[in-house]
């Protein structure tokens, strides 16, 4: 058997190389793991993108299959886990940095990293949705388990007009809550206010560093930004709230006092995708199953082709293109 992946390669002569190869089973089997999944559908994220640029040592191990998302159906398990035939969902893992990844036709993986795919949620999306998705579904569970209630005033999101931030704001807006997009695209208002934005402000107001006690604009946040953005929007939480972190877009630097936690009891609670366990990954994509309005995978997604994945990481990370980015392995 072989099929085709995208193969990133790196070596002294020749430098970083990115191409769309066949490879064989063979091959595919040499990576450790227990399950062979057929891929219908991968993703690009910021990662991904820089990883296919080589703009950031994202990958640690070469040659590489990049492609940290998947879904596809289960041809082999050893370990018993799964079934022939079953659907499953990938987000992470080392997958595209040490373990060949997603954007490729078939994949050999952990069963350990799998989970179904929820019974109400297509293959298609499941990866409109991605990491990114998934990632924003484990901010807004961290808020609501926290016990913030729309009643208890507006949620801030930073990024708004990215992966992360889309599906953030589309989540928490079907959710009942008041939400407020930041993003440097302000020309971005139409595309926030279908995802349910009420109110869009422009990220700069936000970059500057300010007083460490601010006016208490915010029952809960959701920041990918970092930076003196986090620091101040810790500083503009209301007592008792919750700002949930999962990004560092303008800096993993955190110029904040004490302040907001002692005076105001404002948590900062951090996020992270890649390592988070069994449990929470399926409660995240269940809440996307539950509350994500059909009509807004298309709003958030495009689809394209293995070929095409250069050239979409190339405008991404010029800042040149928004939103979603599906990978249809088999056109």
């Amino acid at each position: 058997m072989s099929f085709n992946a995208i193969i990133l390669g790196k070596d002294e002569v020749t430098g970083f190389s990115n191409s769309l190869k066949t490879i064989t089973k063979q091959q595919l089997l040499q990576q450790p793991g227990d399950t062979l999944v057929q891929i219908h559908y991968s993703s690009i994220n910021y990662k991904d993108a820089l990883a296919l640029t080589n703009k950031s040592p994202i990958v640690r191990q070469w040659p590489m299959v990049p492609g940290i998302d998947g879904v596809g159906t289960v041809i082999e398990c050893q370990s018993g886990h799964y079934q022939v035939g079953d659907l499953v969902i990938l987000n992470g893992w080392g997958c595209g940095e040490t373990h060949w990844g997603c954007l490729a036709q078939y994949a050999y993986l952990k069963s350990d990293w799998l989970i179904p795919l929820p019974n109400n949620l297509t293959t298609y999306q499941s990866m409109a949705m991605g990491t990114a998705g998934y990632t924003a579904a484990l901010c807004v569970k961290r808020i609501i388990d926290f016990g913030i209630k729309p009643q208890d005033g507006k949620i801030l999101v930073t990024g708004a007009s990215g992966g992360v931030g889309s599906v953030a704001i589309a989540l928490l807006s079907r959710l009942g809550f008041n939400v407020t997009a930041s993003t440097s695209k302000t020309s971005d208002k139409e595309y926030l206010s279908k995802l349910g934005a009420v109110d869009i402000i422009d990220s700069q107001s936000l970059k500057t560093p300010n007083k460490p006690l601010q006016k208490e604009l915010w029952s809960a946040a959701i920041d990918v930004v970092g930076s003196s953005t986090l620091a101040n929007i810790c500083a503009q939480t209301q007592y008792g709230g919750i700002v949930a972190c999962c990004g560092l877009a303008q800096g993993m630097d955190l110029p904040v006092t004490v302040a907001p936690f002692i005076l105001r009891g404002v948590t900062l609670s951090g996020v992270d995708s890649v390592m988070a366990s069994y449990d929470k990954r399926v409660a995240a994509w269940q809440l996307i199953a539950e509350n994500m309005e059909e009509q807004l995978y298309t709003h958030i997604a495009k689809t394209i082709t293995l070929d095409q994945c250069s050239e979409i990481a190339n405008k991404m990370i010029a800042g040149e293109i928004k939103g979603r980015f599906v990978v249809d392995v088999n056109r």
